[in-house]
């Protein structure tokens, strides 16, 4: 059993077509989950979720590209991940590359 905030690994069977999302917080597991094993970076956080119009997901997930020392120069992205429905891995693309300290413009 996990504890709370802890992600599980693991756990999912990739065969099983019942993976269907239930909810913006499933969502947002199931792109970062997705994307880190795609690109081998950390997920740092979620930022935004939303329904698409497809009844699918859009989420933006933030992971660290390059880390630096000090770490407020470490190089972060944001992804913007669109799932289907049932949680299922679309496509994804950067929609923004920053420095950790740097602030919003």
């Amino acid at each position: 059993m996990t504890e709370p905030g802890e992600r599980r690994r693991g756990t999912r069977s990739t065969t099983t077509r019942e993976r269907s999302v239930r909810g913006a917080r499933d969502a947002a597991e199931h792109a970062a989950d997705a994307l880190s094993e795609l690109i081998r970076h950390r997920v740092e956080g979620v930022s935004a979720v939303c329904r698409s119009e497809d009844d699918g997901w859009i989420v933006n997930v933030d992971v660290l590209e390059v880390a630096r020392i000090p770490d407020t120069t470490s190089l972060l992205a944001t992804y913007e991940v669109e799932l289907d429905p049932s949680g299922d891995l679309l496509q994804y693309r950067r929609v923004a590359r920053y420095r950790r300290g740097a602030q919003d413009q």
